[in-house]
């Protein structure tokens, strides 16, 4: 084959530039993003901007984006998927089944999961985003897909995990492979320690509020500094969940003893998380830092998270409806969030004071430790475990409803009718406003 150079540029001097080319990204920092995208892409280094072929880990699925979708395609083509071992179908936004509608797509799916012989089903075990880790199905180092928005839940643990569609998904489960451009990475750096009654969903309604929802689209959002090592697996989960309303690809916190203690409690051990942290000097597309004391509890009044407040520019506005649910608002550590302002107390009786935990397991543990019970004897009324009101699936709010709620998302129509107001809050305030009737801060209950 004939070879040829640029003018004025002999073949051994082009060769050399490519050489040196190629030490210096060898030589170069990396990001976690980087680092992540790297080993499953079989290189050492990867800049920004690059695309790149990576081999999947995990590829997950849920009811309404899996195998109503997935199984026609598949026939079609007469293609099997190339690793089961590999692929994890949740059911969780259709159950419990509230209409033939939902029950004929819960169907599709555990029909299909039983002549595909799946070996990693959960259904109606909880919120596919809560599974996953607490299932020991992530770790630091993997690179992950899911057919859910959500999905970059998975950076809490070390893992490069991002939302793709079912055309996309199709491809991944026939080939195990997917193209993708390296992002660049935005840091969120948070200094100091949140003040009591503040938390995670405070800080990621600050975020999406200052940079909107387009604030980091398509880049890799990672949160650091001293507030974010503070915080447990739980709210760096809600971190990367809600990165997504950053409109970025993939959210992040590197793993550190929390993380490594976290996943031993569900038999996941891990060894190495040194390889699985970002280099000083890594290149950044911006570096954004917060005062996290001086950080008030938040909330998003209609009908965008984007819409972001401090609770005391919109307390004293009535609600009808206070709902604790969804994989941001409803694990173990929302519940007592929630269940610190509750306790020994009782809902307004103007508010509708429900509740959704995100998994089968949180609501045991709630229940074992008094938690559930404190919620209950609040008032609450317990609905089925799964996305529920959230995706606006089963549970829907009246017409004409104000509803405070510790989901991730408020956009109209997305839970009830056009004319449903919904603001988003941490556990926490949802509670002090059930207390209440109208939006309370928190922080006016808590010892």
């Amino acid at each position: 084959m004939a070879t040829s150079s640029a003018p004025g540029h002999s073949a051994p001097a082009q060769k050399l530039a490519q050489t040196a080319a190629h030490t210096a990204l060898q030589a170069a920092p990396q990001t976690l993003a980087q680092k992540l995208i790297a080993r499953a892409a079989g290189r050492t280094q990867v800049p920004p901007g690059e695309v790149v072929e990576c081999a999947v880990d995990l590829a997950m699925f849920h009811d309404s984006s899996g195998p109503r979708r997935l199984q026609p395609m598949l026939e079609q083509l007469g293609a099997g998927i190339w690793d089961k071992s590999k692929v994890v179908l949740v059911m969780d936004h259709y159950v419990a089944e509230a209409d033939d509608a939902s029950r004929r797509i819960v169907h599709i799916a555990r029909q299909w999961a039983t002549s595909q012989q799946l070996p990693h089903v959960h259904d109606g075990e909880g919120i596919c985003h809560v599974l996953l880790p607490e299932r020991g199905h992530l770790r630091p180092g993997m690179f992950c897909v899911g057919g859910d928005s959500h999905s970059p839940t998975g950076g809490a643990f070390g893992a490069f995990m991002f939302g793709i569609g079912s055309t996309e998904m199709l491809g991944v489960l026939v080939s195990g492979r997917i193209w993708l451009q390296v992002p660049q990475t935005i840091r969120y750096r948070w200094d100091g320690r949140l003040s009591t009654g503040v938390c995670a969903k405070d800080m990621m309604l600050h975020m999406i509020g200052r940079f909107g929802m387009n604030g980091a689209a398509y880049q890799a959002a990672e949160f650091a500094g001293d507030a974010v090592r503070a915080l447990v697996v739980a709210e760096r989960m809600t971190l990367c969940n809600m990165s997504a309303e950053l409109g970025a690809m993939v959210g992040l916190v590197a793993p550190d003893e929390v993380t490594r203690d976290w996943l031993a409690e569900v038999g996941v051990a891990v060894s190495e998380l040194d390889a699985w942290q970002g280099d000083a000097g890594a290149p950044l597309l911006a570096e954004h830092v917060f005062d996290a004391p001086s950080l008030p509890p938040m909330v998003a009044v209609p009908h965008s998270p984007a819409h972001a407040h401090a609770v005391g520019e919109v307390a004293g506005q009535a609600i009808d409806v206070a709902y604790i649910g969804a994989c941001t608002g409803a694990k173990l550590h929302d519940l007592r969030a929630a269940a610190s302002v509750l306790r020994g107390k009782r809902a307004a009786s103007s508010v509708r004071l429900m509740l959704a935990p995100a998994s089968l397991r949180e609501q045991r543990q709630a229940a074992s430790e008094g938690t559930l019970g404190a919620l209950l004897d609040a008032g609450a009324t317990l609905l089925p475990i799964g996305c529920g009101a959230c995706a606006g699936y089963g549970s829907r709010f009246d017409d004409h409803s104000r509803v405070i709620s510790s989901t991730a998302r408020n956009f109209r129509g997305r839970m009830g009718g056009a004319d449903v107001q919904v603001f988003l809050a941490s556990p926490a305030t949802v509670a002090a406003s059930a207390l209440t009737g109208c939006i309370a801060d928190p922080r006016e209950f808590m010892t």
